[in-house]
């Protein structure tokens, strides 16, 4: 087989179907070319040395008889394989029997991994169309580069509004503003809210508290679809709480408020200063780059007159400014 031609030996290419056609038209082809052009032709069958002549020229074979041929060659590769399968049940039959993984859990396994994107969208795409209750999500980030994604997301996601299902979703802070976060509520129709937070878990979504997906790879080309009732229940106390703890972003916005001239961002910045954490470990946490994280930084310590970064965490915690966050997160959220 030629470089160029890297297809099956039971595919017909574009150029052997032409070169078989010639060799139908003039009644034979000269063997060179099928080694240039098409060797897929002799592997087909299509074309055939003639016997007792030239055997630089080949003449082609009616298609009908190879077509016959190739089918019945299809039809003993399914048979094979079925006898193969019943071989294997009859092997494997006792054994199940004496394992008992014939149960419901055994066939329908509580936690699957999802090799790729392209299956884990499938199979959300899949649990989303069977919904008609409720979708709670966990969304860490938001990638503006990915707008076929955030377009198949907003159809399914519609379609659930459309069947009477309602929507909760939580994001960090940083993403309240994003035109791409903004727009989806301008458009979405029906019982959707988001809260945002200063941090958030990995991405979380539980659709109608039956069927769970969360990444299984830090870079999120793996993740598990759950189905385990125990797990699923989890999941759901953990949004619960958070979704309490979160500020109403849609669809009516609350800001919180600036304590001593020091914004809500700060505050989540001073919070894991305290704790002792590096700038690039704070922006991580916060979902936004080290040099915004640094700017904020840099604004706290003005505020607070700091000279060090040694001293800024001492002026955090003699100013007060996280006891007061305290206070306000417990009046703010109860319900």
């Amino acid at each position: 087989m030629t470089e160029a031609h890297t297809h099956g030996a039971d595919e017909l290419c574009e150029a052997g179907q032409s070169l078989y056609v010639r060799a139908l038209r003039a009644g034979r082809v000269r063997a060179d070319d099928t080694d240039e052009a098409a060797p897929c032709l002799v592997g087909l069958g299509l074309l055939q040395p003639e016997i007792g002549a030239d055997p630089g020229w080949l003449r082609p074979v009616a298609p009908a008889s190879v077509l016959h041929r190739l089918l019945r060659r299809s039809a003993e590769r399914i048979a094979d394989e079925r006898r193969r399968e019943e071989r294997l049940e009859t092997a494997f039959a006792p054994l199940i029997q004496l394992d008992g993984s014939h149960t419901p859990a055994a066939v329908n396994p509580t936690l699957t991994v999802l090799g790729d994107r392209e299956r884990i969208n499938q199979a959300i795409t899949e649990a989303m169309a069977d919904a008609t209750d409720e979708l709670l999500a966990i969304q860490p980030s938001v990638n503006p580069r990915s707008p076929e994604a955030h377009a198949v997301a907003f159809v399914r996601d519609q379609a659930l509004l459309d069947r009477g299902g309602r929507i909760r979703t939580l994001y960090q802070h940083t993403q309240r503003h994003l035109p791409l976060v903004i727009s989806r509520y301008e458009q979405l129709r029906g019982d959707a809210e988001a809260r945002t937070l200063d941090e958030v878990t990995e991405r979380l979504l539980v659709i109608d508290r039956q069927v769970a997906f969360i990444p299984a790879s830090r870079d999120r080309n793996l993740a598990l679809e759950v189905r385990h009732p125990s797990l699923i229940d989890y999941f759901v106390t953990v949004f619960d709480r958070l979704w309490h703890l979160a500020t109403p972003m849609y669809p009516e916005a609350v800001q919180q408020p600036s304590l001593n001239g020091i914004t809500p961002r700060q505050r989540a910045i001073a919070s894991l200063l305290v704790d002792g954490h590096t700038d690039a470990v704070i922006a991580d946490r916060l979902g936004m780059n080290i040099r915004t994280a640094r700017v904020h930084i840099a604004k706290l310590a003005a505020t607070l007159g700091s000279e060090s970064r040694a001293q800024l965490g001492y002026l955090i915690a003699e100013s007060g400014i996280l006891r007061q966050v305290q206070v306000l997160g417990q009046e703010g959220t109860a319900e």
